[in-house]
């Protein structure tokens, strides 16, 4: 029997492979997907993809989506007591695993259980201990499509935002970035692949640069390697449009 889970949705390339992994596997029952946003802007924590063209995503793979909206600087205590708020009425709702598709970040992925725990829940990783660069070539040949929407500043430049995440990226990316972004080095949108019905079809806005403050870091880039700064504070985003 497939277990009943609920699938931690960015949008972006790790967790469409990590959806269609498990959407082939039949182990899990996705029975929604789950999107924090911010509750600001309403987009896409991290990403800056509107809310609506995240809407769209869900629409076309066919699953129901439940969306957290984030306070403005949300401290790490009320983003967990918010998290908790949500995920205690999908355990008593029968729904005992969250998938992700976190690949090799340890601290992430402890965290990850640990808040899990508190509510009942398990955590699992279908894509846990992968080669990034394989899984990137992966996610372009089996026909997936993405663009780039917000580098890292300390390390892309404005010109590989609004990109298509194709061979071509990969070639140009700096040495030392990580070809998948896991790092945090780049986010994108998935607007077609193997999952979708049909494209998400959108267009390409402004770019825009964007400079947070050590307070106002996003929860997810405290965890990093050993090696790396904790902060960055400084991304380019390229705004995305519905078309």
């Amino acid at each position: 029997m497939e277990k009943k889970s609920v699938f931690n949705w960015s949008g972006g390339k790790d967790s469409s492979l990590c959806l269609y992994q498990v959407l082939q596997q039949k182990e899990y029952k996705v029975e929604k997907l789950l999107t924090t946003l911010s509750g600001a802007t309403q987009r896409v924590s991290m990403h800056g993809v509107r809310e609506e063209l995240l809407e769209l995503q869900a629409q076309n793979i066919g699953l129901p989506l439940q969306k957290i909206y984030l306070p403005e600087q949300a401290s790490m205590r009320a983003y967990n007591e918010l998290m908790e708020q949500t995920m205690r009425p999908l355990q008593r709702q029968g729904i005992e695993h969250a998938l992700f598709g976190d690949i090799n970040l340890q601290d992430l992925r402890s965290y990850r259980e640990q808040q899990l725990q508190q509510v009942e829940m398990q955590a699992a990783f279908p894509l846990w201990g992968r080669s990034t660069s394989e899984l990137v070539h992966e996610f372009i040949n089996l026909g997936f499509k993405a663009v780039v929407v917000c580098v890292n500043e300390r390390l892309l430049d404005e010109s590989f935002v609004g990109r298509l995440l194709d061979t071509s990226f990969l070639e140009d990316l700096p040495e030392g970035v990580d070809p998948a972004g896991e790092n945090g080095e780049f986010h994108t949108f998935v607007f077609d692949g193997p999952i979708f019905r049909e494209p998400v079809k959108y267009k390409l806005g402004e770019k825009v640069r964007k400079s947070y403050g050590q307070a106002a870091n996003q929860n997810d880039n405290c965890f990093k390697k050993e090696d790396q700064p904790v902060y960055d504070t400084a991304f380019w985003f390229c705004d995305l449009l519905p078309a």
